[in-house]
């Protein structure tokens, strides 16, 4: 991490800010930092070179920035007085690359009463409108079969080793995923860049509930039903610790979904797609924090938390999996 009185200075100077305070929110495999003063806030978002390359940033950038032009309801990238929208630092673990972004007006909620739910629902589909349309010229990962399921299985396998049956449980699973999965006529399934992480804390609500959504590192190119798939985990959590009933859960991603369709159409077949999506991100998240395991999350990937993740993914599979 760096020096937050140092990086205020830099800041400040690079992108002609007023005086402003400074202090790290997140530590991550990128950093966050808050800047503000009683005016105005931004956050600078610092990327390790191990999570994102320059140019995956580049095409994170390239995203927001054609979202900016169609108007969508999203975190800006903000450029410095030269015109760059990227800064890079020399850190002990070599080049580090920093965004700094708009800030998105509001907080976070779990409260979705219906206009809420509308709003997330037709501002997702907005995006949605100009992420199925463009073609970015840097690169950004996709997510297939390959990257959400079958490279994942393979690479946690050497931390499952205490953990043999769940290991073997997640295999069986995997095999059933993907033949479900390839049943499906994907061909016909919306395609683009989707942002794979449309869980509540990724938007804002302010105080008029205007919605802004943030944080596109994970953006890349699959299907776009995986977006509506995030955004119905949260209320898989939300049965999962008994907050509603799965038949509340249903009624609200209902009224999100009817909103979404207000907008763009979702096919009957990408919505049972969600539960085989579903599993896919338990896993790529499994080997997520595997893959970072020394700069980030040996403070919490332990085999009790290991235990912990299969026991809401065994509930993810029995409650909507049908193999």
């Amino acid at each position: 991490m760096f020096s937050t009185e140092a990086l205020r200075s830099y800041l400040i100077k690079t992108y002609g800010l007023p005086d402003m305070r400074c202090r790290l929110l997140v530590h991550n495999v990128s950093d966050t930092y808050l800047l503000e003063n009683d005016r105005e806030k931004y956050i600078f978002k610092l990327y390790r070179d191990s999570h994102r390359k320059l140019e995956e940033i580049n095409g994170e950038i390239e995203l927001l920035n054609a979202l900016k032009e169609a108007g969508t309801r999203i975190s800006l990238p903000i450029a410095d007085l030269t015109g760059s929208q990227i800064q890079s630092f020399q850190g002990a673990e070599g080049i580090r690359n920093g965004v700094l972004f708009s800030f998105a007006n509001g907080k976070p909620t779990h409260d979705f009463y219906d206009s809420r739910l509308e709003a997330i629902g037709r501002e997702m589909a907005l995006i949605h409108q100009i992420t199925t349309q463009i073609e970015l010229k840097n690169p950004r990962r996709t997510y297939d079969i390959d990257s959400t399921l079958l490279g994942p299985l393979a690479y946690i396998k050497s931390e499952f080793t205490e953990l043999p049956h769940e290991y073997a449980w997640l295999e069986e699973i995997t095999a059933k995923t993907a033949e479900k999965i390839s049943q499906f006529d994907l061909t016909k399934f919306s395609y683009g860049y989707c942002h794979y992480d449309f869980l509540p804390h990724n938007f804002h609500f302010d105080e008029h509930d205007q919605i802004t959504f943030f944080d596109f590192d994970f953006a890349g190119k699959g299907l776009i039903a995986n977006d509506l798939m995030t955004f119905f985990i949260h209320f898989f959590f939300d049965v999962q610790f008994k907050k509603m009933t799965q038949e509340e859960a249903n009624l609200k991603f209902d009224i999100f979904l009817k909103a979404y369709r207000a907008v763009r159409p979702v096919s009957g077949e990408e919505i049972a797609a969600i539960p085989y999506l579903g599993f896919a991100f338990w896993l790529f998240f499994l080997e997520f924090y595997q893959l970072h395991f020394e700069d980030w999350s040996n403070t919490f990937y332990t085999l009790r938390f290991k235990k912990e993740r299969l026991g809401w993914i065994r509930n993810w599979v029995e409650w909507y999996c049908k193999f």
